[in-house]
């Protein structure tokens, strides 16, 4: 992969949303590798063999069948391998009881899936130029919701 280029996996069960998601990026023109899972077994697998590059970023999906976001979220804070992993939250639940189990679990951020185009791509741009390790250390509940 190139050097300065953000690579991101998005993990979501819905095929809109990723679809979403992709354009979004492609409009931005940012210096991205997009790569898009549909569910929290496949996006696990992906992560857990070696050969594959670790992503930079992963947008996250709470809901989702087979394994939720909540327990990819813990697989991969639980493992040092991955633990260094920017985890967006990328939901379309923004209840106070998923904001703080993910925030407790170690979510660098928790975005709530925005409705229209532009706003996801304003929101999707913030988050790939933070710079996280600056941000994760300054991380608290205030911060940690991003608001659009």
């Amino acid at each position: 992969m190139l050097q300065n280029t953000t690579y991101i996996i998005l993990a979501d069960d819905d095929e809109d949303d990723r679809a979403f998601f992709a354009d979004a990026f492609k409009d931005l023109k940012l210096a991205t590798k997009i790569n898009l899972m549909e569910d929290g077994i496949r996006l696990m697998n992906h992560l857990n063999d070696e050969q594959n590059e670790l992503p930079h970023i992963i947008f996250l999906d709470l809901n989702m069948p087979k394994k939720s976001g909540m327990e990819c979220l813990k697989e991969i804070k639980n493992n040092n391998r991955l633990a260094g992993i920017a985890i967006a939250i990328y939901s379309t639940s923004a209840s106070d009881e998923d904001v703080e189990e993910t925030f407790v679990q170690g979510a660098n951020i928790y975005i709530k899936k925005p409705n229209d185009f532009k706003t996801l791509k304003n929101l999707l741009e913030d988050v790939v130029t933070i710079n996280w390790q600056y941000h994760t250390s300054n991380l608290n509940r205030d911060n940690f919701l991003l608001k659009m």
